[in-house]
C-alpha cells in the first residue's frame, strides 16, 4: 500500500513538473486529460478522490485509536508504534496525493483556459489584420473627414455671407418700394388737387364766357 501511494505521489508530482515546462510531452499529457474528462472520466476521478478521502479518514482513526490506547494502558508496544507510523505515513500521503491531484486539476484547467485565449486573441489578430488590409487607414479616414468638414464649413460661411447680402439687397428693395408707394400716393393727390383746381378754372371760365355773352348782347340791343 505504500509503495503504491509513493508511486502515486512521484507520478503526480511528474505531471506537476510537465506542466510547468513547455514542451511537446506536455500537450500529450493536456490531451490525455481532456479526453478523461469527457464522459465518465469526471465520474470515475470522483469516486477513486472520495475513496482515497475516506481510505485516509479510516487510517487516520485507527491512528487516533492506538493513541488513546497508549493512554489508557499506560504502555507502549514496538507492534503499535510500527502500526502507528505505518497508519500515519500512509494517512499523510493519501492526503498529499489528494492534495497534488487538486493542483493537477486546477493547473490542467488554467492552461486549458491560457490556450483558449491564446487562440481567441490570435483569431481577434488575424482578423484585425484583414480588417487592415482591406480597409483604408483610420487616420486617412479621418484626414479626409476633417478635409470635408473644413471644405463644408467653408461653404457654409460662403451661403451666410450670400444669405446677409440677399437679406439686405431685400430690405433696401422694400424701403425703395414704400418710399416709390408714398411718392406715388403723394403724386395721386397732387394729381387729384390739380384736377380740382382745372375744373374750378374751367368753370370759372364758362362762367366768365356767359357774362361776357350775355353783356354783348345787350349791348347791340
Amino acid at each position: 500500500m505504500i509503495q503504491l501511494l509513493f508511486v502515486l505521489v512521484f507520478s503526480e508530482m511528474a505531471l506537476i513538473v510537465v506542466f510547468v515546462f513547455k514542451t511537446p510531452f506536455r500537450k500529450l499529457v493536456i490531451m490525455a486529460l481532456d479526453r478523461v474528462q469527457r464522459g465518465r472520466g469526471p465520474i470515475v476521478v470522483k469516486t477513486v478522490a472520495g475513496t482515497v478521502f475516506v481510505v485516509m479518514m479510516s487510517t487516520v482513526y485507527r491512528a487516533l485509536k492506538i493513541q488513546r490506547r497508549w493512554v489508557d494502558d499506560g504502555e507502549v508496544s514496538p507492534t503499535d508504534q510500527i502500526l502507528l507510523a505505518k497508519n500515519l505515513l500512509e494517512a499523510s500521503l493519501m492526503g498529499f496525493s489528494l492534495f497534488v491531484g487538486l493542483m493537477i486539476d486546477r493547473l490542467h484547467h488554467y492552461i486549458r483556459e491560457l490556450r483558449i485565449r491564446r487562440k481567441t486573441m490570435e483569431a481577434v489578430k488575424k482578423q484585425s489584420r484583414v480588417f487592415e488590409d482591406v480597409m483604408p487607414p483610420v487616420s486617412e479616414e479621418i484626414k479626409a473627414l476633417e478635409t470635408e468638414t473644413a471644405s463644408l464649413h467653408n461653404r457654409i460661411q460662403q451661403l451666410e455671407t450670400r444669405l446677409e447680402e440677399k437679406s439686405k439687397e431685400a430690405s433696401s428693395a422694400e424701403a425703395n418700394a414704400l418710399a416709390l408707394r408714398k411718392q406715388s400716393e403723394g403724386f395721386l393727390l397732387e394729381y387729384d388737387r390739380l384736377l380740382e383746381e382745372n375744373q374750378n378754372l374751367r368753370s370759372q371760365l364758362q362762367s366768365l364766357d356767359r357774362r361776357l355773352s350775355h353783356s354783348n348782347s345787350k349791348k347791340v340791343m
